[in-house]
């Protein structure tokens, strides 16, 4: 399966979370931003990719649905309900990731 994280920036949250499951053996990981100012921005290429598109917050989900639309046809999208108040591999970040994504892994 391919997976990709979305955050805002892809910093701290989205880049965690590709950082802890990215060796699993299981799946495919990225991650990205919704943002401008994004370190890796989000591209149609990459919603064509992922299978599952995890998402930090309500408004990536939007985000997402108003700019890829018709990209997102038989694309799992979800919403992980994770504030942006953790620096990358934050060990309550990490452990939050790990129990709300544990169904996939």
């Amino acid at each position: 399966m391919k997976i990709l994280f979305v955050c805002s920036r892809n910093k701290w949250r989205s880049r965690t979370a590709e950082t802890i499951f990215k060796n699993n053996g299981l799946h495919q990981i990225k991650s990205a931003g919704t943002e401008k100012s994004a370190r890796i921005r989000i591209t149609q290429n990459m919603i064509n990719w992922a299978d599952t598109i995890f998402v930090m917050e309500s408004k990536h989900k939007k985000r997402i649905q108003d700019n890829f639309e018709i990209d997102l046809e038989h694309k799992n999208l979800e919403v992980l309900d994770i504030p942006d108040e953790y620096q990358y591999m934050d060990d309550e970040l990490v452990e939050i990731l790990e129990i709300k994504v544990r169904n996939v892994f």
